[in-house]
């Protein structure tokens, strides 16, 4: 099982925008789910992103974090106001 500093740490590692735009990030493990939650908080912004064990060991590897990476980028221009 993954440890979910070293899983935090990869996706701020990752993806630097969100510390520079003030994004709080939790990672926790979800039992019913059988899945890590990725959850990002900005004011009246939030995005929760499920990562199956298969997917967050990628992620760990540096292997795969596509999806999650698409779903910030998304938060990020909400946050800062563009839109698509």
């Amino acid at each position: 099982m993954l440890d979910k500093k070293e899983l935090c740490d990869k996706i701020q590692q990752l993806y630097p925008d969100i510390g520079e735009c003030g994004i709080y990030l939790t990672v926790d493990y979800d039992k019913r789910q059988n899945a890590w939650v990725v959850d990002l908080k900005k004011d009246n912004h939030e995005l929760k992103h499920f990562f199956e064990n298969p997917d967050a060991n990628a992620c760990m590897a540096g292997k795969q974090c596509v999806a999650l990476g698409l779903e910030i980028a998304q938060l990020v221009k909400n946050i800062k106001g563009k839109q698509f």
